[in-house]
C-alpha cells in the first residue's frame, strides 16, 4: 500500500521531530519557565510600540527584502546590508542553507551536543549528518577535521553552543576554517553571542568578511526578547547571500517582526541592561548550584547545564519532576545525549533564588 501513495524523500522519516522545552506545570498556580532561554527582562518597550503600530496596516504586504531591518543591522554592526539575509528565526536560515548547499550523498558535520536543528536540516536536504566528538562538552576542532571527507559539504558550529553553554575561541574557529576544503561551507551559529564577555571570543563577523566559505547566523529570540515573532538574520559572502535569496520565501519576514526588530536593535540601553542582568546572575547561579554538590558546565550564555548523579532519588529525571511540582520548569536534554543533565535559563532574581532553594531541598541541603 505504501508504494501507492506519495513518499517523502529519503532521510525525512529518519528525523526525530524537534521538541521544544515545556512551558506548563499541571496543578501549579504560578510557573517560572526556565526551559527555553528566554530573557527575563522581555523585549524593549520600543519594540512593543513598533509592533503595535503595524496593526493599522495589516492589509499591506511586507517589504520583501526586509530592507529596514537589514539596514538597521548593518548600521549597528558596521556591515553591508546587501550581505545580510533576514528570516523567520535563525532556524529558517539554517534550513535554507542546507537546502541550497546540500544534496543526496553529501555530509554535514556537527558536534555531539550540537543544536538539534543541524541534523534535522541535514536529513531534510537528503544529506547525512556526521557527529564529531566533543571535549569537555566543547566543540573540538581536531575531531571535526577528522570527520571531513570528500563528501563533506557543510560544518555547523554553535558558538556558544546550546545546550552546553561552552564556546571555542576565535583563533580555533579560524584554524578550523583554514583547514577546511574551500568548497565546504562553515556555518557559525551565534545565537547567544551578545551574552559572551570573553576577550578571545568573536561571533565571526570578521571571518565572514574575509572568507568565501563562512556564514554567520544570529537571532532576535534571545537577548532581544522577540522569540514569539520568529526573527533572525544571516551575514555571508555575496554569492551565498544571492543563493539564499533565490530560494527563501518572497515575504519570509512579516512587517510586525521586521519593525519590532528595528526598534529592538536600536535600543542599545535595553540590550545592555539584559546583558548586565545575565552577567550578574549567571556566575551566582553556577556558584550556588556547585555548592549543592552538583556539577555545572562552565557557560558563557544565558543558561547553565546542571549534571545530576545517577543515584536513585537524585537523578535528572527525578530533579525535573521535583522542580516542576514547585512550578520551576527546566529543560530535559536527553535528546542532546545528556540524560543526566538539566538546562536552566538565567531567569529573574525571584526565579533564580527559588530554583537554587528548591534544588537545595531536592539534594537534601536545605
Amino acid at each position: 500500500m505504501t508504494a501507492n501513495r506519495p513518499q517523502p524523500r529519503p532521510g525525512v522519516l529518519a528525523i526525530d521531530p524537534y521538541v521544544p522545552g515545556k512551558s506548563a506545570a499541571q496543578g501549579v498556580a504560578r510557573v517560572f519557565k526556565l526551559s527555553s532561554n528566554e530573557t527575563p527582562l522581555g523585549p524593549s518597550p520600543k519594540a512593543i510600540e513598533a509592533y503595535r503600530a503595524v496593526a493599522a496596516h495589516l492589509e499591506d504586504y511586507p517589504d520583501g527584502a526586509a530592507t529596514p531591518l537589514r539596514e538597521a543591522i548593518g548600521k549597528q554592526f558596521g556591515l553591508d546590508p546587501a550581505r545580510i539575509v533576514c528570516g523567520a528565526g535563525s532556524d529558517d536560515l539554517l534550513n535554507l542553507l542546507a537546502d541550497a548547499y546540500l544534496q543526496d550523498g553529501d555530509e554535514a558535520i556537527y558536534t555531539t551536543h550540537g543544536f538539534l536543528v543541524y541534523p534535522i536540516a541535514t536529513l531534510g536536504s537528503g544529506a547525512t549528518p556526521m557527529v564529531a566528538a566533543e571535549k569537555n562538552y566543547t566543540a573540538d576542532v581536531d575531531a571535526i577535521l577528522d570527520k571531513v571527507s570528500e563528501r563533506t559539504k557543510m560544518v555547523f558550529i554553535a558558538n556558544p553552543n546550546n545546550p552546553t553553554g561552552t564556546y571555542i575561541p576565535i583563533q580555533d574557529v579560524k584554524r578550523l576554517q583554514r583547514s577546511l576544503p574551500p568548497h565546504v561551507l562553515l556555518v557559525l551559529d551565534a545565537a547567544y553571542s551578545e551574552y559572551v564577555r570573553r576577550n578571545d571570543y568573536e561571533a565571526g563577523i570578521e571571518l565572514v568578511a574575509t572568507s568565501d566559505n563562512v556564514v554567520m547566523t544570529r537571532t532576535f529570540s534571545k537577548i532581544y526578547g522577540l522569540a514569539a515573532l520568529r526573527l533572525g538574520w544571516m551575514y555571508g559572502p555575496a554569492p551565498i547571500v544571492d543563493a539564499i535569496n533565490r530560494i527563501r520565501g518572497p515575504f519570509n519576514v512579516n512587517t510586525a517582526a521586521m519593525m519590532a526588530g528595528v526598534a529592538a536593535i536600536n535600543d542599545v540601553a535595553h540590550v545592555e541592561k539584559a546583558r548586565l542582568h545575565n552577567e550578574n546572575w549567571l556566575g551566582w547561579l553556577i556558584e550556588q548550584v556547585r555548592a549543592l554538590g552538583l556539577e555545572v558546565t562552565p557557560s558563557v550564555a544565558n543558561f547553565l547545564l546542571i549534571h545530576f548523579p545517577r543515584t536513585k532519588g537524585k537523578t535528572a529525571a527525578e530533579a525535573d519532576a521535583f522542580l516542576t511540582s514547585r512550578g520551576l520548569i527546566l529543560r530535559r536534554v536527553t535528546s542532546y545525549h545528556l540524560p543526566d543533565a538539566l538546562r536552566m535559563t538565567v531567569g529573574s532574581e525571584e526565579a533564580n533564588r527559588l530554583a537554587v532553594a528548591t534544588l537545595a531541598e531536592f539534594m537534601g541541603r536545605k
